[in-house]
């Protein structure tokens, strides 16, 4: 879905194509959403590469900015700096039943997992959609998780689809945003930088959207809505590049995340689960001992500062993107929560 002409752009680097975090070449995005009265919930699912993961791992940091999360995988990520499954987003009640799905998927590829050969690391990340969706009822499994990963591909709706559809973004209706940047090193190299946000996090009276403090007047518009009164959602962050980054490096860009992040109006509070994952395309790393490691030529920490750039921009971009996408939704018990376009269509006007 093409974004509307309204949207705002985020700084002075260029998008990719689509700006998409698909514009990294190689990924792919597949969402399977569940829009059925109580049950407004879903699967998003990020491919680092077409081939087999397990095999061919990509290398990965992540950057948690607050904890309040129920992750699954973070763990070996950080001892040993890869990915080895395709990264899986969805509701907090769910995350057990899609890293069931995903050793499931792996062991269909690869048989000799928890055999021959190790065992395998998936990874889930959640975020709380319990104000629209019936999160008790547990209506996401393996048909849900197969479902997002045979609908990857490079071109991908944002907004309330996947596990987007029942997340709630500044007491407005939030979602699933992408963005990229391009930029150019003083070496001459040029790369891109993409962003993939479940957004579920925010007060509306802190909202910003390109430097313009416009929660006051949001909350005025949404008089007849009870306003919260702390800090209790959460939003996933996965950065996406095909420049040579080491795991140490990708985990330098991973918190330059909260910099996108902040920009909006988020003050990591308490009750909010903030985490952030940084993976690099530029090679992949062999699990078996049979195939060399490879020779990389990793770009100097000196050159860096583009790559941080480009991922704070994107990041602030993908979730603006979520609220402009997303469409007012009724879920669990009549609970609404309405679209930024919808309580603001005059939003350029105000921008």
């Amino acid at each position: 879905m093409s974004a509307p002409d309204s949207i705002p752009f985020i700084g002075q680097l260029s998008a990719g194509r689509h700006n998409l975090i698909t514009d990294v070449p190689g990924l792919s995005v597949g969402h399977s959403t569940l829009n059925n009265r109580d049950h407004q919930t879903g699967v998003t699912l990020i491919k680092p590469h077409s081939g087999n993961l397990f095999c061919d791992k990509v290398p990965a940091a992540a950057t948690v900015l607050n904890g309040f999360g129920k992750s699954i995988g973070l763990v070996q990520v950080e001892e040993l700096g890869v990915l080895e499954t395709p990264i899986v987003l969805t509701n907090t009640f769910s995350v057990g039943a899609m890293a069931q799905a995903q050793i499931r998927q792996s062991i269909k590829e690869n048989p000799e997992i928890g055999r021959e050969w190790s065992t395998v690391n998936p990874l889930v990340f959640e975020c709380n959609d319990g104000y629209l969706n019936d999160i008790q009822a547990m209506v996401l499994g393996d048909e849900h998780y197969q479902q997002a990963l045979n609908n990857t591909q490079a071109q991908f709706i944002q907004g309330a689809v996947g596990a987007g559809r029942g997340m709630s973004c500044f007491e407005l209706k939030g979602g699933i945003g992408s963005a990229s940047r391009r930029v150019t090193l003083k070496s001459g190299e040029s790369y891109t930088v993409g962003a993939l946000v479940l957004s579920n996090f925010g007060r509306l009276p802190t909202l910003t959207i390109a430097g313009k403090h416009l929660g006051p007047l949001m909350q005025e518009r949404l008089a007849s809505q009870k306003p919260l009164t702390e800090e209790k959602g959460s939003i996933i962050i996965i950065v996406a590049t095909n420049a040579p980054l080491d795991s140490r490096q990708l985990k330098r860009l991973s918190l330059r995340a909260g910099v996108g992040l902040s920009r909006t109006g988020a003050f990591f509070g308490n009750g909010s689960g903030d985490i952030a994952l940084a993976f690099s395309t530029a090679y992949t790393l062999p699990q078996q001992t049979d195939r060399p490691m490879p020779a990389i030529s990793f770009i100097h920490d000196a050159l860096i500062d583009p790559l941080f750039q480009a991922t704070a921009d994107s990041v602030e971009q993908a979730i603006i993107n979520a609220l402009w996408h997303a469409e007012t939704t009724v879920g669990r018990d009549g609970h609404r929560r309405f679209s930024l376009l919808d309580i603001a269509p005059d939003i350029r006007n105000l921008l």
